[in-house]
């Protein structure tokens, strides 16, 4: 079953109960960026499999770029290694201007840059907001919308 962002984004609305705490946020932010690093670090090395761990490994996860919406992790798993064959063609990526915020203890979205250096390809860049959601203790990328 799919959910649209903005049932997901109610969805965490509707269940939280308190507002999250200085130390909650700065415990999820923490977090967060830790998974953003992960992911970086995975995708750095040529590893796709290992950069979509930071994904919700579930058929609702959705990602919107360029050419429309994909659902599901593994038909995103399948269009990144689509369009990034190759280390070259992944290139070195780095993410920017990052702004982590807590919308309540379980939910957090990020809004930020990212760069792809590809010397033999050509650079590629461009912005991306990201809903986290935390899940069985675990902060994963449930909505993805870069450009």
């Amino acid at each position: 079953m799919y959910f649209p962002l903005g049932a997901l984004l109610l969805s965490s609305a509707c269940t939280t109960t308190r507002p999250p705490s200085t130390a909650d946020t700065a415990a999820a932010r923490r977090a967060i960026l830790e998974v953003l690093t992960t992911q970086t670090a995975a995708w750095n090395r040529g590893d796709v499999a290992g950069f979509m761990q930071g994904y919700w490994q579930n058929d609702s996860l959705v990602f919107i770029g360029k050419s429309g919406l994909t659902y599901g992790w593994q038909r995103t798993l399948d269009n990144y290694r689509r369009s990034y064959p190759t280390p070259a063609a992944m290139g070195q990526l780095d993410f920017s201007n990052l702004r982590v915020q807590p919308l309540s203890p379980d939910a957090a979205q990020v809004i930020g840059r990212w760069h792809l250096a590809r010397p033999s390809a050509g650079d590629l860049q461009g912005h991306f907001l990201l809903v986290f959601r935390r899940i069985n203790g675990q902060w994963v990328v449930v909505a993805d919308h870069s450009s």
